[in-house]
């Protein structure tokens, strides 16, 4: 079974940092496009950044250029996700996604396996 578990999240104070987690079980994450989402209340789901399978390149939104970064580590079969400088407007749940051609991007279509979310409140 595909699966994808998140986790890392909770609350931190602005201008704080937290890192979100992504371990995929039953397959290899090496081939694949990794993507993380975030959707707040309210508001539509935003891309925030991805690595390419095809070219290991990271992109990330320009709304979190800068203070995001996304790695992999193969050996964990897990992606990371670095958050610092975190601002209240940060606040939402956070995805990670698979895209199994390897491409990935930031609208979400190209995305096949979705985990379950983990909540980030920035907040003092």
């Amino acid at each position: 079974q595909l699966q994808l578990v998140e986790s890392g999240g909770g609350l931190v104070q602005p201008g704080g940092s937290l890192r979100l987690s992504c371990a995929a079980s039953g397959f290899t994450l090496d081939y694949y496009a990794i993507g993380w989402f975030r959707q707040a209340p309210g508001k539509e789901r935003e891309g925030v950044s991805y690595i390419s399978s095809i070219d290991s390149n990271t992109y990330n939104a320009d709304s979190v250029k800068g203070r995001f970064t996304l790695n992999r580590d193969y050996a964990k079969n897990t992606v990371y996700l670095q958050m610092n400088s975190l601002k209240p407007e940060d606040t939402a749940v956070y995805y990670c996604a698979v895209d199994v051609s390897g491409r990935g991007g930031l609208l979400g279509g190209e995305y096949a396996v979705w985990g379950q979310g983990t909540q980030v409140t920035v907040s003092s």
